[in-house]
């Protein structure tokens, strides 16, 4: 690739201004060496290069807006149509239900388009639009971007729709990888009707099995409604622990293991357990790391994961995304909160408690699938009733009518998520977990989590002031009103707060800083450990395990054991997206503050009238984004400040521990 101004840049630049004037100078000098960084011996020679800048450089700022609207048109046909083929291919993969195996594979990674990103330099689409229009950096669009306009924001989302070049064999490569990893954590169901206590005791039905992370997760959580459920959590919090590490028995993952199986000591009926899985995870996950490697190489723009992640995709500076991890877990106010944990639960707390997230509300799992149950008999009911619960969310009829007959609800092989339209033509699909024959409390929790995602997706969709613009900045948009109609789980299904109850704000804001500080220590082990890969280029899967477990360590260590204990099990780093999602971690974290001031602004306002008019307004950088929705930048002031203020008003925890 060309990267300076020789002597066929100034041939080139000479052209264009010869044609247009000396007017055009300057854009003219930054559009050819735009397209010149990224101009290969593939796409011809010098000749071509010239002949190509002055041909398709524009000079008039109308006909320059005429070229954005045919590009934006271009790209949103394109990925629309693609996004929805490449859905309905992974469908048998994605969803709980009819299995083919070897054929669903197959399908689920074949790709209509597996060169486009290159096509679209091939037959000059993207040099049409670097040539054109600005690609600013990072930076420059932190400091400049609150002055654009909605026209200047596609030009720059067009300019940088495009790129990095990758060959086809590595976008290849990346995408079996990603399936791969993907399809490993989906299938990895831990049995756990073998499973006994410290006390002897079995927890489940014989055929149970619970995918980690998320359903052991769910699983300790549940039995906060239990009586003496401590032990059962205890139990787990060791499956946890071994499925992190690798030592699981091989016989309790294939179902050959008949006898009681001791997770503390990991014994079955007291004896060896044989075979253990070993570093499957970490197999996964350094396959993830080398075909990184690989895109690094030809991404000089942002050649890393993590700068990819951060600077690319996310568009928050990483030191600053650290930054607001560690505010988080600093806070003092995690002390009294603790304090607060300890006497709602009447003893000491313990690791698994920083899953603790529903202090007030706990009732028993039976109760809640039952209510679940009487309004919502299964993904089917709860589909055809989005209108009507949208409606009793205050949404106005036009409005409940158009978005909740816009998403299609369905049954997630794993865990929940949801998906985008394409375009405005299609629907947003919404992926959730149920029980065998019913919906269940989970199902629908998850289920209020991604209408969140949905409602987003739908109105970001319809809405923005222009195509270039659908979408929200990160991913870390999408979820932070993911989390805040999932807060809103009980309400949707009628339950009202007791009149003695704490306000329900001050209760939303406690649980919020819980649960962005129960996930922080994982994204700090997501991102600590990338760069220890980058430190460690050949390292393999099990030095690779062994870094992960010292860094969980560290951090808990740090931010966790004062409050919870020691902690032998590496909780932190527990979750499955590091393998599936790598770097992905954060965005929930950053999802919960953002939240929180979503919330906090919306607070005695209009929750349909503000969903609709923040999630209109468009792709820009997430502070900018923030400081548009709610007046101020992604920042951890407003979830201390009211929990500070929630906590005082119990009177509970205000001696510390």
């Amino acid at each position: 690739m060309i990267t300076t101004i020789d002597s066929e840049l100034t041939t080139a630049i000479h052209a264009i201004i010869e044609r247009h004037g000396e007017s055009v100078r300057s854009r003219a000098e930054a559009g050819v060496a735009r397209v010149a960084s990224y101009w290969t011996a593939e796409d011809g020679d010098q000749d071509a290069l010239v002949a190509f800048c002055r041909d398709h450089f524009i000079p008039d700022a109308t006909d320059q807006s005429r070229l954005l609207d045919r590009l934006e048109i271009a790209l949103s046909t394109t990925s629309g149509h693609l996004s929805e083929i490449r859905r309905t291919l992974r469908r048998w993969s994605d969803l709980r239900g009819d299995d083919m195996p070897g054929t669903d594979d197959t399908l689920a990674t074949f790709d209509p388009a597996p060169d486009l990103s290159e096509q679209y330099f091939a037959q000059r689409i993207a040099f049409m639009a670097l040539l054109n229009f600005d690609r600013p950096d990072l930076s420059t669009m932190l400091q400049e971007g609150p002055e654009w306009d909605s026209d200047r924001w596609a030009q720059v989302r067009v300019a940088k729709a495009f790129g990095p070049r990758i060959p086809k064999e590595v976008a290849d490569r990346a995408r079996d990888v990603g399936y791969r990893a993907n399809k490993w954590v989906a299938e990895f169901h831990v049995p756990v009707g073998n499973l006994v206590d410290e006390d002897g005791k079995k927890w489940f039905e014989t055929d149970r099995k619970l995918l980690a992370h998320w359903l052991i997760r769910e699983a300790i959580k549940s039995l906060y409604g239990e009586k003496e459920g401590l032990p059962g959590q205890r139990a787990l919090l060791q499956v946890m622990g071994r499925q992190i590490d690798g030592t699981i028995p091989r016989s309790i993952m294939d179902g050959t293991a008949h006898g009681d199986w001791d997770p503390c000591s990991n014994t079955i009926d007291g004896g060896d357990p044989g075979e253990l899985v070993g570093n499957e995870r970490y197999e996964r996950w350094l396959e993830q790391f080398h075909v990184a490697q690989e895109i690094d190489k030809v991404c000089p723009e942002f050649p890393t994961a993590l700068a990819r992640k951060f600077e690319r995709f996310r568009e928050i500076p990483q030191p600053e995304v650290e930054q607001l991890l560690e505010d988080l877990l600093s806070a003092q106010v995690r002390e009294p909160m603790a304090a607060l944990m300890e006497h709602q639960l009447g003893r000491s707390l313990e690791p698994h408690d920083i899953y603790m997230e529903d202090m007030f509300d706990s009732r028993p799992p039976e109760e809640m699938n039952a209510l679940v149950k009487s309004r919502y008999a299964d993904h089917h009911a709860f589909e055809a009733g989005l209108p009507q619960l949208l409606r009793s969310l205050g949404f106005p009829d036009d409005d409940a009518d158009f978005l909740g007959t816009n998403v299609r609800v369905e049954i997630a092989r794993g865990s929940g998520h949801a998906m985008r339209p394409g375009m405005p033509e299609y629907s947003a699909w919404l992926r959730t977990s149920s029980l065998e024959n019913e919906l269940g409390w989970a199902g629908f929790d998850t289920a209020m989590h991604e209408l969140g995602h949905n409602l987003e997706q739908v109105i970001s969709t319809h809405y923005v002031p222009r195509p270039a613009l659908r979408g929200v900045p990160n991913t870390a948009c999408t979820e932070a009103f993911a989390f805040l109609y999932q807060s809103l789980a009980h309400q949707a299904l009628g339950l009202e707060a007791d009149a003695d109850a704490p306000d329900p704000f001050h209760v939303d804001s406690i649980q919020c800083m819980q649960a962005s500080c129960q996930i922080a220590g994982p994204a700090l082990v997501d991102i600590r450990t990338w760069n220890w890969l980058y430190d460690h280029p050949n390292a393999d899967a099990e030095s690779l395990r062994d870094a992960v477990l010292g860094i969980a360590s560290e951090l808990w260590a740090d931010h966790y054991e004062r409050f919870y204990g020691k902690d032998s099990s590496h909780v932190l780093a527990a979750y499955q997206h590091m393998i599936a999602h790598p770097l992905y971690l954060a965005d929930y974290v950053i999802g919960h503050v953002q939240s929180h001031q979503i919330r906090s602004c919306l607070r005695n306002r209009d929750l349909a009238a503000e969903t609709r008019r923040i999630c209109s307004i468009g792709c820009l950088t997430p502070d900018l984004w923030m400081k548009r929705a709610v007046g101020e930048g992604l920042n951890v002031s407003a979830l201390v400040a009211d929990t500070r203020e929630a906590l005082d008003s119990l009177d509970i925890g205000n001696s510390g521990k």
